[in-house]
């Protein structure tokens, strides 16, 4: 029996809710811990089952992992194990958890090979990994793939400084080309990187840590090569996705809820973009206050042509929070169109949204439009499964939402991604019980 959430919806709630630590910025700066033999102390990590995972498999290699208190670890990689990699343990758990590209890079720069399985992870369409590979492979590093125990191996034995033009702006393929690059010879200099404020966490974990690089916050990065990287402390950012999903629901189920701590000026137009769905929220210190509101209203373009919004790369409108914007606008008033760019087959959970009475017209495969029904008509609560990590929150804001019980199954996709999140929403006064 898989676990399942039952939601009894429809009812506003009330109170303060704290982000979690950004499950993103934490793949990369935990993995960034194999690059020294020093100790790594990184707090605010959040407690969910990618971050977990990789932390076991840091621990599995031989890296000395000390827990400190619910969010703060420190990582010493002083003796790691080479044959682990070759082992069916590294194979069921590395290809498990999409994450585990991520240590690569770092394996790379400071032993100069590492095999990785063929990864795992969510299902939203193809998500190539060859920004990864072409970047190590411009540094000099040369891959192997051996089809009888699909193991990609790497030898990278001589890393060189180089020009490299990302085919995308991948913010894992910038972090992990970024973490092989601090530790090769010469300079490295990276056109078309990403720029997300995780990226620039990284970048400035690693210049703490005694790497040289320049451009930080920019898609160009230079990086010198240095011989050795020691011991830092890190904190991570709160997760902007978690934000905006707070945002969304207190909008969607007319609460009034504050946001603690959410960093604001690291969230770039996130806010704007829920501002732009008639959603009044104001920054008090640095938490976010949103008023209970009846009616929010979606504008319009200056021309009065129908509001669009797309996702970009920072920092332009995260993926991440497209389905999030989609289940708000079915309750505001005015219309919009999602275009998801970046993802195909993100959209496709609109199906259980129109069971539940939303109006949305599914375009493609990348666009769909929305008619705010304006709270005229509640949705109403239905048994759906999550297929994935950020579908899952927008179905359970639509099911808080929603009049009646909701069941969401696979629930596995959301705590990927959302650590405790039923205990938290509860706190906020949500009808909502695991089974």
């Amino acid at each position: 029996m898989t676990n399942a959430f039952v939601i009894n919806g429809g009812k506003p709630l009330k109170g303060e809710i704290t982000p979690q630590g950004a499950k993103n910025e934490a793949l990369q700066v935990i993995s960034a811990v194999l690059l020294t033999d020093q100790k790594v102390t990184i707090s605010n990590i959040p407690d969910i089952k990618d971050v977990n995972k990789l932390i076991e498999l840091l621990g599995d290699m031989g890296v000395s992992v000390e827990r400190i208190n619910g969010h703060t670890y420190t990582f010493e990689a002083k003796d790691i194990n080479q044959d682990f990699f070759a082992s069916e343990t590294f194979k069921a758990k590395g290809g498990g958890l999409r994450g585990s590209i991520m240590i690569v890079g770092p394996l790379l720069a400071r032993f100069g090979k590492a095999s990785i399985p063929k990864p795992g992870g969510d299902k939203i369409g193809r998500r190539r990994l060859d920004t990864h590979f072409l970047g190590f492979e411009k540094l000099g590093a040369r891959f192997h793939y051996n089809t009888a125990d699909g193991f990609f191996n790497v030898d990278a034995s001589n890393l060189q400084g180089t020009y490299i033009l990302l085919d995308e702006a991948s913010v894992t393929g910038t972090a992990n080309v970024v973490m092989a690059a601090v530790l090769a010879k010469g300079t490295t200099t990276i056109y078309n990187a990403a720029c997300e404020p995780y990226l620039q966490q990284l970048c400035k974990m690693l210049s703490r840590m005694g790497a040289k690089i320049s451009g930080i916050g920019s898609n160009l990065l230079t990086i010198e090569g240095v011989e050795k990287l020691g011991g830092t402390e890190h904190r991570l950012l709160p997760d902007m996705i978690e934000i905006g999903s707070f945002i969304g629901l207190a909008a969607m189920t007319g609460s009034e809820i504050t946001i603690k701590d959410v960093q604001y000026k690291e969230l770039g137009m996130i806010p704007d973009v829920f501002r732009r769905l008639g959603i009044k929220l104001e920054l008090r210190g640095d938490d976010i206050f949103i008023p209970a509101q009846d009616h929010y209203e979606i504008e319009t373009f200056i021309d009065g042509s129908i509001m669009t919004i797309a996702d970009a790369p920072w920092p332009g409108f995260t993926p991440d929070l497209l389905s999030i914007v989609l289940v708000v606008a079915i309750q505001a008033k005015g219309s919009v169109l999602i275009h998801q760019k970046m993802f195909e087959s993100r959209l496709f959970f609109v199906d259980k949204l129109l069971d539940m009475g939303a109006q949305i017209i599914l375009c493609d495969p990348h666009r769909a439009t929305v008619i705010g029904l304006d709270n005229q008509v509640k949705l109403r609560g239905i048994s759906m499964t999550s297929p994935d990590i950020r579908a899952g929150v927008s179905l359970l804001i639509a099911a808080l939402s929603a009049q009646g019980q909701s069941t969401i199954y696979n629930i596995e996709q959301i705590e990927r991604g959302y650590q405790h999140i039923d205990t938290r929403l509860k706190a906020l006064g949500a009808d909502i019980t695991r089974i």
